[in-house]
């Protein structure tokens, strides 16, 4: 049975009071309103791993994540943080190939694929993230669009690796545009992708791969979107810097 998991993604917002304050609302919300069968993780940014994991402690089924790493074991790579650095910090996840990085750092699928071996090769669970822009959209091509990038990305692994995977869909182009994707347009999405991972891990691998939705997900349309079949959770951006949200649509199974 796969896992429901909801990954707040703090992106590069919080200083350390604020983000201080806001894991410790997160962590006694958690305890308080004994939240169960929900895997749940933050990625803040990397300055904040060490006292996020204090905090964290060793509540159960609240991770600490990180918002990116190296595709380098070590080196030569100023202002670069390896996977064997963060796990070393107590992450367990990684989130990897995130809309914003591919746009604004211009991240291919090969440097991707090098990122996740990375990731794996160290412990960490990989938050693969894929989706497509609006004119992609607008194209109907969107489903060949993403596949590729799962295919590009993700394909050479070994089916052990796979199953260490878990996937998140960004429609990029209802993330902060005024436009919104419908919980049907996201089970679409969801179910092609489920798909396509059967047609090379079989089908019982993708029925175990956590599939999670990542474009404006807040409490408002959490349940909604959760409630669909191959909808596993979400990537939360915006809604996670607000613990009350946040936590709303953890409970929105």
């Amino acid at each position: 049975m796969r896992k429901k998991i909801v990954a707040g993604n703090w992106k590069m917002n919080l200083n350390y009071e604020e983000g201080q304050k806001l894991t410790s609302e997160i962590v006694n919300m958690y305890k308080d309103e004994n939240i169960k069968d929900v895997t749940v993780v933050l990625n803040p940014p990397f300055v904040h791993l060490f006292p996020v994991k204090k905090l964290i402690g060793n509540t159960p089924n609240l991770f600490l994540g990180s918002q990116n790493c190296s595709d380098k074991a070590a080196g030569a790579y100023t202002g670069e943080t390896s996977a064997s650095m963060l796990k070393s910090f107590g992450a367990e996840y990684v989130i990897l190939g995130h809309s914003e990085r591919r746009e604004y750092f211009k991240e291919s699928n090969e440097l991707l694929t090098a990122k996740v071996r990375q990731a794996l090769d160290n412990g960490l669970t990989p938050i693969f993230c894929c989706g497509e822009p609006l004119e992609i959209r607008e194209a109907g091509t969107h489903e060949a669009y993403v596949k590729n990038q799962l295919t590009e990305s993700l394909f050479g692994l070994s089916a052990e690796d796979f199953a260490k995977i878990v996937i998140a869909y960004e429609p990029i182009w209802a993330i902060g545009t005024g436009k919104t994707a419908s919980s049907d347009q996201a089970q679409e999405m969801h179910k092609a992708l489920r798909e396509h991972l059967a047609s090379k891990f079989g089908q019982e691998a993708a029925n175990n791969t956590s599939i999670l939705y990542g474009g404006s997900c807040n409490p408002g349309n959490a349940k909604e979107i959760f409630s669909k079949v191959d909808v596993d959770g979400g990537l939360i951006g915006g809604a996670s810097l607000k613990s009350r949200d946040f936590m709303d649509i953890i409970k929105s199974f």
